[in-house]
């Protein structure tokens, strides 16, 4: 048991999969001095190079066996539609006491895919979910603060170890995160709302914005602004990423979706209306809950 104390300083903590979240989580674990060695996991050996010129990790491997071999801490950062298999690939290389956690944006089918996979052989999963990121992607675009301030969200279950539980949470705070607890289920509730729902609305955006010729050739992209541009960043994200998580919380998006169209629908009655006053209602509504809840992230 003494490899689930919370311990100033691990022997190897392997990253599977260096790309901005792991990327950026090497360097705040060397920048820390979290680990003796820190060790990405990547598929290609152009990614090997990439890891070692920007410094992210102490080594990158293609290799299973060396990536996984001796750690005493994985945490899985690849897209989450790849981590069962990886693994399962990964399985005999670790040791009974391991402790294993994710980046993972959902959280249902990931947590009940990797405690399958691990706990029958003693070693520790606890599922998390910094709420951290960017657009942006590789590790050329990691930096070590990337963590500071976030909200990470930990979902144990009813076979969670509860000595784990809190290295995992140890392990986030030192990164720089604050944590909450969160059921799977909860969590995929609750990010389906703050995360994916925003996403799937700033890519339709987009589609529904540009993705019709102007009657002006060229004028319409020039009349999009910094409004625009901020209202749909996240849609410049990842497409394989964010089809992984879509497809796996398909079924909450899918009722959020159903909401958000009412929404929409009397906004639309607004208008017919032609009421000033519950336009000017709409907006102020609007407006207070997004400086409450600005004023609550400075808090």
């Amino acid at each position: 048991m003494g490899r689930l104390s919370m311990k100033d300083r691990f022997t190897k903590i392997t990253l599977a999969g260096v790309g901005l979240l792991g990327g950026s989580l090497g360097l705040k674990i060397q920048e820390l001095r979290l680990a003796d060695e820190t060790v990405g996991y990547v598929r290609r050996v152009g990614s090997v190079e990439e890891c070692s010129r920007v410094g992210v990790v102490n080594r990158a491997v293609t290799s299973i066996e060396d990536a996984f071999s001796g750690a005493e801490l994985v945490v899985f950062c690849t897209p989450v539609a790849q981590m069962s298999a990886l693994a399962k690939e990964s399985l005999p290389f670790l040791k009974p006491g391991t402790l294993v956690t994710d980046v993972g944006s959902t959280k249902r089918d990931v947590v009940k895919q990797m405690e399958s996979i691990f706990v029958p052989k003693g070693i520790h999963f606890v599922g998390s979910h910094p709420m951290a990121g960017s657009e942006k992607t590789g590790p050329v675009h990691a930096y070590a603060d990337l963590f500071r301030g976030a909200l990470c969200l930990i979902t144990p279950t009813s076979v969670t170890n509860s000595r784990a539980l809190m290295a995992i949470e140890d392990f986030w705070r030192k990164i720089g995160c604050l944590t909450e607890r969160l059921s799977p289920e909860e969590h995929d509730a609750l990010v389906c709302r703050a995360s994916h729902l925003p996403h799937i609305i700033a890519a339709t955006l987009v589609y529904h914005a540009l993705g019709h010729k102007p009657r002006k050739l060229g004028l319409l992209p020039r009349i999009c602004a910094s409004g625009f541009r901020d209202t749909t960043r996240v849609a410049s994200g990842s497409p394989d990423m964010w089809r992984d998580i879509v497809l796996s919380n398909r079924d909450r998006i899918a009722e959020e979706l159903e909401g958000y169209q009412s929404t929409l629908n009397r906004i639309k009655e607004i208008l017919e209306e032609g009421s000033a006053e519950e336009v000017y209602r709409f907006f102020e509504l609007a407006r207070t809950l997004r400086n409450n809840w600005l004023d609550s992230k400075q808090k």
